[in-house]
């Protein structure tokens, strides 16, 4: 952790009480280190193994600068997708027959591994991603407090070992959750270590094994997730990294019939695919988070201040490439106009460039992929509304080499589907209403329902929102994230709706259970 004059100090995406000069200096090491690494040749890993590349390599390269090839990624074929699942389905018995606290000891190194690496991490993902180093060190951070956490829950449920009634004299009868054996774990780009972690910890220390697929745009991240399992002492085999495509790969790794359950997070579409293939023979579980379209309502009674700086905040950090980011605000008509200015004149404060830099903030979006949505998006906007701010690529020596565009605020009217449809690109929608009713039901209207956020100062708004509103992840008056900043132990993450299959979020106590499946035993004792 950043060393600090009162001690220990920990970086989340909304803190911090932390010597920042320590902590950049910290950061610059990093990043050199990184970079004299550019340009390797990286295999994947099943059963322990180093496997070459079964099809054409990933060529990683940053979205900072498309010209830095990060490095060339094994990916996995069909075939070396089923010699994963063989391998872990070969090594999950014994691990699941660990004593579960030992299970807990090596997951808990596996944390200890990444506040050791914390600094390596975060560069990389910074290069990868695109992410400020703000972002990129909250990354790291909640990885290692999402192992522990999780951990935790099971130290705290003894193993989810429970004795029961009995209703003879003669019975002893004890309720078990077990395993269900393997785990398909398939990661998205915008939290490549933290979702990952989350998701496989949860897998492994329950007595899981895991294939894990890496987003295509982050295996160098993946791959350093795998050396922390292997380092901690995992056995060969529970945890297996095979990089590749979504159309490939990640298709024939949630299709295998050798794999007892997925956990995925990514698009709502997808999602949805594997959730209606998944299962033939019986029923899997499949835990899916979806992404959102998240809004952020904003009454007359509210600091406007505190809610311009939240919506800023959450709207641009990572380029609004977060699933929990605020893309549309409902703001009351009576202080429309004093809210848009605050929240114009503080975008436009925001540092824009590399944000592998020093206190830059706002850096740039994954692929081309996403500079042509943004470019649909602001079109639409301009045809429906006004643009207030941005709406154009970024330009000049440090942007013309990567995939850079502006934060973009919109004025629209209430029938645009840009407050629909999620965009995961820089671009706020804004709209007015007459009061709190037509805000919650313009709130409701969408398919997600992942994360939501009001100013008021009103006691009676408050409840009503938290009463109506059809998201799992709720905040009022939040001013470091109008609608983001979970973290372990703190804000489950819950998807409601399109935005998740359980009703049953990481980051909170009822995450780790859905990862096995319960086995009453009871025992005639012998009569003495």
């Amino acid at each position: 952790m950043t060393a600090t004059a009162a001690g220990q100090s920990k970086v989340t995406y909304t803190s911090a009480n932390v010597d920042w000069e320590q902590f950049h200096r910290q950061f610059d090491a990093a990043l050199a280190r990184t970079r004299a690494q550019l340009g390797r040749d990286y295999p994947m890993y099943i059963g322990g193994e180093a496997v070459p590349s079964g099809g054409p390599p990933i060529v990683d390269t940053s979205p900072i600068d498309t010209h830095v090839m990060l490095g060339r990624f094994a990916t996995a074929t069909p075939d070396q997708v089923g010699r994963a699942v063989a391998a872990a389905r070969d090594a999950q018995r014994d691990w699941a027959r660990r004593p579960w606290r030992e299970r807990v000891a090596l997951l808990r190194k596996a944390a200890a591994l990444i506040r050791e690496r914390k600094f390596e991490l975060a560069a990389i993902m910074c290069l990868e991603v695109g992410k400020s180093r703000l972002e990129a060190m909250g990354d790291a951070e909640e990885s290692a407090d999402l192992i522990d956490y999780y951990c935790q829950e099971l130290e705290d449920a003894n193993g989810f070992v429970r004795e029961m009634a009995k209703v003879t004299p003669v019975e002893r009868n004890t309720d078990v959750l077990r395993p269900y054996g393997v785990f398909a774990c398939i990661a998205p780009f915008n939290f490549p270590l933290a979702l990952s972690t989350g998701m496989s910890a949860a897998a492994l220390v329950t007595g899981n094994a895991v294939v894990y697929k890496p987003a295509e745009e982050t295996p160098w991240t993946g791959l350093k997730l795998y050396e922390v399992y292997r380092d901690a002492g995992l056995p060969r085999g529970v945890f297996n990294y095979i990089p590749g495509t979504g159309e490939v790969t990640g298709e024939a790794l949630w299709r295998h019939p050798g794999v007892d359950g997925v956990v995925f997070t990514g698009s709502k579409a997808v999602g949805m695919r594997i959730h209606q293939g998944v299962s033939h023979q019986w029923i899997k579980p499949c835990l899916l988070e979806m992404g959102g379209k998240n809004a952020c309502v904003v009454m007359d009674s509210a600091d406007l201040d505190a809610a311009a700086e939240g919506v800023t905040r959450s709207a641009f950090g990572l380029q609004n490439q977060k699933c929990s980011a605020t893309s549309r605000v409902y703001v009351h008509r009576r202080v429309a106009q004093p809210f848009v200015e605050k929240l114009v004149e503080r975008t436009k404060a925001l540092t824009r460039g590399d944000p592998s830099a020093r206190d830059v903030y706002f850096g740039p979006v994954i692929n081309t992929a996403a500079t042509d949505r943004f470019a649909r998006a602001v079109a639409q906007a301009r045809q429906e509304g006004t643009i207030v701010l941005g709406g154009d690529r970024l330009r000049g020596e440090v942007f013309n080499r990567g995939h850079f565009v502006e934060p973009t605020i919109a004025r629209l009217p209430l029938s645009s589907t840009l407050f629909l449809e999620e965009l995961f690109v820089p671009l706020l929608a804004v709209g007015e209403v007459t009061g709190l009713a037509q805000a919650i039901a313009e709130a409701n209207k969408v398919e997600y329902g992942l994360t939501a956020g009001i100013f008021s100062k009103q006691a009676a708004e408050v409840e009503r929102f938290f009463d109506e509103i059809e998201a799992g992840v709720c905040y009022v008056n939040k001013r470091t994230g109008a609608t983001t900043g979970a973290w372990p132990g703190a804000q489950p993450f819950t998807g409601w709706k399109g935005s998740g299959s359980t009703g049953k979020g990481g980051c909170g106590p009822y995450y780790v259970a859905q990862f096995l499946r319960e086995q009453s035993r009871t025992v005639i004792e012998e009569s003495r």
